[in-house]
């Protein structure tokens, strides 16, 4: 398991320093490329959150190393969807106000990054009350984006 974690890590790492050196329009052959791509992000988001929620609610075990990878995971996936929400990238499930209202956009990605940051911190730390605390500002603000820019 570790090492397949290995392999996915430095593969994401690697997209990451690709997409990074690339313009967003040039990332994206096709609208539905970025729409895929967003969408398949946050599936991973979705499924390591999920995880996480479950030792938080009590209905998984709290394995701590299980918790730190996969708060470490997420939080590293926390930065892979945005590049694919730009100009002519419009599609999916996504409200078109996204691309009139960017700035709002912008704040709420950064809220959920800092909410997820702390997240990633309770799990190094191991505490459960903390995890529990983070995993619930984490969901506000994934519900906050939702409501707003999701249809």
């Amino acid at each position: 398991m570790r090492e397949f974690a290995a392999v996915i890590g430095s593969t994401l790492i690697l997209s990451l320093a690709a997409l990074a050196a690339a313009p967003a329009h040039a990332q994206f052959a096709r609208p539905q490329d970025a729409v895929k791509y967003r969408q398949s992000a946050m599936t991973l988001m979705a499924a390591h959150f999920g995880r996480l929620a479950a030792v938080a609610r009590g209905a998984a075990p709290n394995d701590p190393a299980q918790v730190k990878e996969n708060a470490h995971v997420l939080q590293m996936l926390a930065s892979l969807p945005w590049s694919a929400y730009g100009p002519g990238m419009q599609g999916g499930d996504s409200k078109s106000n996204i691309w009139s209202n960017p700035a709002d956009f912008k704040h709420k990605r950064e809220v959920l990054q800092t909410h997820i940051a702390a997240l990633s911190a309770a799990a190094d730390a191991g505490d459960i009350a903390k995890l529990r605390a983070a995993v619930g500002a984490v969901g506000a603000s994934c519900k906050a984006c939702h409501d707003a820019y999701r249809k």
